[in-house]
């Protein structure tokens, strides 16, 4: 087995034994990893608290033909801001199912892993409104599933856009449409989104548009994954 360094955050883990874990990863160079720690359940463990989910952590493991092991865990980051906030906390573990679903395991993509630190560090910095539905439909992009929003997806007019249909992976207009509608100033949201003005639309203020943008997210990702998420029960409730 060869010996390798990764930086990583934790996805999820899932009890092994009686005081083992397997740990899932997104690393900056190996894609998603599943590794054992072991012993982690045990009070006196070297691990303690380091390897549970949203942790941004330094790794030192051992490759294994199907579970690597892990045999130092430093943390880099605990996100203890959003850990004690339930609201900011319901967000953070959207995106980490939303990863750990669209990941593939041993390969590389440095750009899901800088993502999803990005809005990690946006979340604890502030709880933007619309840092979730941001990242859910980033995500999508890289995906190769960017939304068309410029013209209607079905006939290809500009004018009058206002419905969304997931199917067709964009915009529709009034007389093509089908799907969800979708206002104008949602759409604009959106468009910002996508277009370069991340910094500027994390800064908008709760309103009916920002929820739809938001609920459009998240319905496009489940779409797009073929499942539903889990964890937006836990946004929904917070």
């Amino acid at each position: 087995m060869s010996l390798y360094r990764e930086q990583g955050i934790v996805l999820r883990t899932l009890r092994l034994g009686e005081a083992d874990r397997i740990i899932t990863f997104v690393t900056q160079g190996h894609g998603k990893v599943r590794a054992v720690a072991k012993g982690v359940r045990k009070t006196k463990s070297r691990f303690g608290a380091r390897l549970e989910p949203l942790t941004h952590v330094s790794l030192l493991l051992y490759e294994g033909r199907e579970l690597d092991i892990v045999t130092q865990a430093e943390t880099l980051d605990h996100f203890r801001t959003i850990r004690d906030d339930l609201h900011r906390f319901g967000r953070a573990v959207s995106m980490l199912e939303a990863v750990d679903q669209v990941a593939q395991e041993r390969e590389p993509s440095p750009r899901l892993y800088q993502m999803l630190l990005g809005a990690l560090r946006a979340l604890a910095a502030h709880d933007a409104e619309l840092v979730l539905a941001a990242f859910l439909w980033k995500l999508l992009s890289l995906e190769g599933a960017h939304p068309l929003l410029s013209q209607c997806a079905s006939c290809g007019t500009e004018e009058s856009l206002e419905a969304f249909d997931h199917a067709e992976g964009g915009v529709l207009c009034r007389s093509c449409r089908r799907g969800v509608p979708i206002s104008p100033a949602a759409l604009e949201i959106l468009r910002r989104i996508l277009g370069g003005d991340l910094a500027g639309v994390l800064g908008e203020p709760a309103s009916p548009a920002t929820k739809e943008v938001q609920h459009l997210a998240t319905r496009s990702v489940e779409h797009h994954l073929e499942r539903r998420l889990r964890s937006v029960g836990i946004l929904d409730g917070a």
